[in-house]
């Protein structure tokens, strides 16, 4: 930034970030996020005139360094996660985590919540509804995008009820997990048709035909 040269408030203005997110970066208070979670090291790389993956690099090789957040969430989030999981899988879930250190279902709980991370990260790629949400909760546009940028770099340890309030329960309908083979359904709410755009049952009268 000093070569460029530019300065902190000019690259918050240009990230669309609070001075404060900018300067926690610089001073390594707050970890860089992950490349493919955020919209920030493109806006960066242009600004200050870098090599196209030369920040997104560091970051990855930064956040490959710290390791996996390994602590568990509170007792209260895993309740909504596994709220939202098939009833029986959760059960499992559970037991096995009294029996063992509970990695198993931290595991999992950070595959659903990154599937979520995924979908929300398209917000970012549009300004059209964030601010249309400002507009209608009377907040400022960079508080509502940050709210996106915090949630998108979360963890289940990190998660709050609000971001899973506002993010996870809005966006998933049910997951589930084979426990014998690690393989993990998801179904976003987006996913599950409308009464609307269901199709109708077959109805036979004299030939089998779809109706609707």
């Amino acid at each position: 930034m000093a070569e460029v040269p530019r300065s902190p408030a000019e690259l918050a203005e240009v990230l669309e970030v609070p001075i404060h997110y900018v300067r926690d970066l610089i001073s390594g208070q707050r970890r860089a996020p992950l490349p493919a979670r955020t919209d920030l090291y493109d806006r960066m790389t242009r600004f200050l005139r870098l090599a196209r993956t030369d920040l997104a690099d560091c970051a990855a090789q930064e956040r490959a360094g710290a390791g996996v957040d390994r602590e568990a969430p509170s007792g209260e989030i895993r309740k909504e996660m596994l709220g939202l999981c098939e009833v029986e899988t959760a059960a499992k879930l559970e037991r096995r985590a009294h029996r063992g250190d509970g990695s198993e279902m931290l595991g999992i709980l950070a595959r659903v919540l990154d599937v979520v991370q995924g979908t929300v990260r398209r917000r970012l790629d549009d300004q059209i509804p964030l601010r249309l949400t400002a507009a209608r909760t009377g907040e400022d546009y960079i508080d509502v995008r940050m709210r996106v940028l915090e949630f998108l770099d979360a963890s289940p340890s990190t998660l709050t009820t609000a971001d899973f309030d506002e993010f996870v329960r809005p966006q998933v309908n049910n997951w589930d997990v084979d426990l014998e083979t690690g393989v993990l359904r998801v179904v976003l709410k987006s996913a599950v048709p409308t009464e609307r755009h269901q199709r109708r049952p077959l109805i036979r009268t004299g030939r089998a035909r779809l109706t609707g």
